[in-house]
């Protein structure tokens, strides 16, 4: 199945880095994520990739070229498609409509999970809709309080399980989705999406497993400690 990946944004929330290169080249131990990603989706058997770049593309496109990534690639099929600079995701998707299978997963270029890709496949397929997302509980970054009359009774650390869910970006997506984008602006999170769930088109996957996105300088160390434990889950 085709693995499409959305590596064309600007991630300004990680400027520390992505002020010199994009964000999905930003390096998690010796590899950029977006080749954790690679790794991570071969581990299922995907072999047909295709990659939607957009800001600094000559950089990906400069480290598919090298040795070290052919190596690592050798046996897939890696295709990468400049969607322009200022492209929304949805946009970035319907620009490689022609290039579709009928079913594709999607991903970003900037996020790591454990999440069984089988098992969202075999989901999707189960329902029988347009697209499925996989519903994760972000992670807890906050402790909690409980205060009466000015006072702390309890504190403990936020379990994510108390948290309600979101989306975690990793998708099974049917090709009829590019219907519902209008243009290269559209941002597939907003009315996309509201269309399928206006449609009953949208099912959710859900992953109480390991899941972190990498938004800040925070996420990207916290990614780089579990690589260096020998423990990434996504490993």
């Amino acid at each position: 199945m085709q693995v499409v990946i959305l590596a064309g944004g600007f991630g300004t929330r990680l400027s520390e880095e992505t002020d010199f290169i994009p964000k999905p080249m930003v390096q998690i131990g010796q590899q950029p994520i977006l080749q954790h990603i690679i790794n991570y989706y071969s581990q299922f058997g995907h072999q047909e990739f295709l990659i939607a770049l957009g800001y600094k593309a000559d950089i990906i496109f400069n480290y598919f070229e090298g040795k070290d990534s052919k190596s690592l690639n050798s046996q897939l099929n890696i295709q990468l498609i400049d969607t322009g600079l200022d492209t929304a995701t949805g946009g970035r998707i319907k620009i490689l409509e022609k290039h579709l299978e009928q079913e594709f997963l999607m991903t970003y270029g900037d996020g790591l999970s454990n999440v069984d890709l089988h098992k969202l496949v075999d989901h999707h397929r189960n329902f029988g809709k347009m697209a499925t997302v996989t519903a994760v509980k972000p992670p807890a970054r906050f402790g909690a309080l409980e205060i009466s009359n000015g006072m702390v009774t309890r504190f403990a650390e936020k379990s994510p399980q108390d948290a309600g869910w979101i989306n975690g970006g990793f998708f099974c997506l049917n090709r009829d989705v590019c219907s519902l984008i209008i243009g290269d602006e559209t941002s597939f999170e907003s009315e996309p999406m509201n269309e399928l769930v206006r449609r009953n088109e949208l099912t959710a996957f859900e992953h109480l497993g390991w899941w972190q996105p990498m938004d800040t300088l925070r996420d990207k160390r916290s990614l780089e400690a579990l690589y260096e434990s020998g423990a990434a889950p996504w490993i």
